[in-house]
């Protein structure tokens, strides 16, 4: 409801504020909530959203004034209510949680226009073989540019703008933003298989109830998950709602854009960090204004003022990327629930691997549950082994096995691909001094430098220190005593080189790929059999089809059980049932080794059985009994400071005003495991309770009052996924 002119609104602004401030409404003004407008704040002026109307109480010539209103579509209410109840459950401030959703200012002045040219009946007095190109080239009808049409034509800018003053050519205005394409619900899609087709009906049902509903969709690798849901997109589309389908990361988008372009005759609209400032505000208008029906981005997608929003995916919704851990800490997966709640519109969260919590709100009734427990067509779930490297050890200075080396030589004489998956980047986690023992650590961090051989340099991969491989040690002064321990990628890929010269091998990791190009480049080639083998990070393990691969080996498959965190083990089977999807997914049958010191660990048994179901019910029966997540609440405090004594004696500080209460117990304070952290201090404290305590409230009650030094900061996160 538009606000009187008489009256003040209240203005949140994208600043680290807890509530919106009220200001004044100029005379001939009429705001909306919803609105963005410009407002003065000290000695700035900021883009602000009207709330609602003022709290009142103020003397009103003493408020500011609202500067001006943009002429934009307004946010949507949904957004709104979604922006209060994030800034409610994570205990962020609300204009935090706003910034979240302004991360495209430009969008909101109105989109310029540019000028092409028709051909009109009128010819110049001379007509040189020049001009007669151009008039031909305009002959179709189409509206270009003047780059445009002297491009097409062969000839200079000169010649066409002698025809626009010859009046044979006439100024038209154009949007300067491409269009978005209509994404066409009714074109022809993959055939689906009967359980495919059935899994599909359920969710086209959902979708044409038009509430709320959130669904698992359950599908091993390769089982058309994507195809499925396809068929809910197009009934949403059907029913003039827009979709937005999350993606964990931007290295899944290149062949997934190609699968949707096949089913639906055009590409959908992106969001995601690597985007040009020009293509975000294009995207962010053209959803604001409903010209943008489905768009596929990352975790901040979500924040996009969808009017008419009516389904969201969230596809390999187990990754923890879709985990924000700076800022605002939100979960973009379930806070795409909750969007759906509040919008009452269905969700579907897609996994061949999902997570414990999704399985258990399967389990308790919470979730619809859709299974798909076959590949699609021919293909078959490759055979899974376990190599024990305690029997079958690699040669002195290698990493691989006799037997992983020997099973690489055979799919190479078949004419087939392998890929080596280690989910570490760089050459080394760890170099050190052979003579004295030094150990190249970051100076800001609690963490070894990586030696990146490629590169040569070393780095950080918590704060992107960087440093140059010296030739001596910096401790002795030793030349040529530098060793390097451990493997990463790089090393792989050198040993993989000297062992097959012939191969035609790659590294795809995040440090040699960057961008969408980049990403669709490499993937392109592994498609057209011009790689043989490919040596990669995480960014190979989802989501990527490639026919001619049928062997995958770990390299370390203990890898990621080496931590304590609570889902250590979850997320180790859920990263390596992924990598090992890759394998066999056309008609050759796939095999998968796993490298590993305890093939007797649940993860290795679970991953070689094929037995997920009974993996997962003994993880969570272990974390009932502790009352952990899914089962508990967990809330991690990091209090951090360039000044260690002042962080240490804050924690203490807060340690003493934990409120007595026998739900919660706080754990710490200590030294958090990456207790220095861009040059800062860190410790921290753990929070637990039960499922049914309100650890907001007592959040509140222990830090709401506390006032703390400015040179400390204190983090919280409501269900943290990270414990470093």
């Amino acid at each position: 409801m538009p606000v009187s002119a008489a009256a003040s609104v209240a203005v949140l602004v994208p600043l680290a504020l807890p509530e919106p401030y009220d200001y004044a409404v100029p005379s001939g003004l009429t705001l909306s909530p919803g609105d963005y407008v410009v407002v003065p704040l000290g000695a700035q002026e900021l883009i602000g959203v009207v709330w609602g109307e003022g709290r009142g109480g103020f003397d009103r010539k003493k408020l500011k004034a609202v500067i001006e209103r943009f002429d934009a579509p307004p946010m949507p209410e949904a957004l709104m209510r979604l922006i209060d109840w994030i800034a409610g459950y994570t205990l962020a401030p609300r204009g935090s949680v706003l910034r979240l959703a302004v991360r495209a200012p430009g969008a909101l002045e109105p989109p310029r226009l540019r000028i092409a040219y028709r051909l009109t009946d009128r010819r110049p007095a001379r007509m040189t073989p020049a001009r007669l190109r151009v008039v031909e080239t305009a002959g179709d009808g189409f509206v270009r540019t003047v780059r445009e049409l002297a491009e097409e034509a062969g000839v200079s800018d000169g010649v066409v703008r002698g025809l626009v003053e010859a009046g044979t050519l006439v100024p038209v205005e154009m949007p300067a933003e491409a269009p978005f394409p209509l994404p066409e619900p009714d074109a022809q899609g993959m055939a689906l298989s009967p359980d495919q087709a059935e899994a599909a009906a359920a969710l086209v049902t959902r979708v044409a109830e038009g509430r709320y509903s959130a669904t698992l969709l359950d599908g091993v690798t390769g089982s058309g998950k994507t195809e499925v849901y396809f068929e809910a997109v197009a009934e949403a589309l059907r029913r003039g709602k827009q979709v937005l389908i999350l993606l964990p990361e931007i290295a899944l988008t290149p062949q997934f854009l190609d699968r949707f372009e096949q089913r639906f005759g055009c590409r959908p609209a992106e969001w995601h960090s690597d985007l040009a400032s020009r293509e975000r505000t294009r995207v962010w208008r053209g959803v604001a204004e409903g010209r943008a029906r489905v768009v596929v981005g990352a975790r901040s997608a979500l924040f996009l003022p969808f009017p008419e929003l009516g389904l969201i995916i969230v596809d390999e919704e187990h990754e923890a990327a879709f985990k924000q851990e700076d800022g605002v800490p939100y979960h973009a997966r379930d806070m795409a629930v909750v969007c759906a709640s509040l919008g009452a519109f269905p969700i579907v969260l897609s996994s061949a691997t999902p997570s414990l919590e999704s399985v258990v709100n399967a389990d308790q009734g919470r979730y619809h549950r859709l299974r798909l427990e076959a590949r699609h067509g021919v293909a078959e779930m490759p055979q899974v082994e376990a190599v024990d490297m305690r029997r079958n050890p690699p040669e002195g200075g290698r990493w691989l096995s006799p037997l992983l080396v020997t099973e690489i030589r055979r799919t190479l004489e078949a004419g087939e691909q392998a890929m080596l998956f280690l989910n570490r980047r760089g050459y080394a986690p760890l170099t050190l001094c052979r003579t004295c023992g030094h150990r190249f650590e970051c100076p800001q961090c609690s963490s070894w430098l990586v030696e990146h051989r490629f590169r040569r340099e070393l780095a950080c991969h918590h704060c992107g220190y960087t440093a140059p491989v010296p030739k001596a040690c910096p401790s002795c002064g030793a030349e040529d005593a530098l060793v390097a321990c451990g493997p990463g990628v790089e090393r792989i890929a050198e040993e993989v080189a000297e062992l097959f010269p012939q191969a035609r091998s790659t590294v795809v990791s995040s440090d040699v790929l960057h961008g969408p190009a980049a990403h669709r480049a490499v993937f392109a080639a592994i498609e057209a059999r011009e790689i043989d083998i490919i040596v990669g990070t995480q960014i190979v393990a989802k989501g990527h089809h490639f026919p001619w691969l049928t062997l995958v080996g770990v390299v370390d498959a203990d890898l990621g059980l080496e931590n304590g965190d609570l889902r250590a083990a979850e997320r180790t089977f859920q990263l390596l049932q992924q990598v090992a999807g890759r394998a066999g997914r056309a008609e050759r049958p796939g095999r998968v080794l796993l490298q590993t010191w305890m093939p007797e660990h649940g993860v290795m048994r679970a991953l070689v059985s094929g037995d997920r179901d009974t993996f997962l019910d003994r993880e969570a029966r272990a974390r009932e009994r502790v009352s952990l997540p899914p089962f508990g609440r967990l809330v991690g405090v990091v209090v951090a400071s360039a000044d260690a004594e002042l962080a240490r004696r804050t924690a203490r500080e807060m340690a003493r005003r934990v409120p007595k209460t026998g739900e919660v117990s706080v754990l710490g304070p200590a030294p958090a495991p990456m207790a220095l952290l861009r040059g800062r201090t860190r410790l921290r404290f753990l929070v637990k309770a039960g499922r049914q305590v309100n650890v907001q409230a007592f959040m509140q009650a222990w830090l709401g009052e506390m006032k703390l030094p400015n040179a400390v900061r204190v983090s919280v996160d409501i269900d943290p996924y990270s414990f470093m």
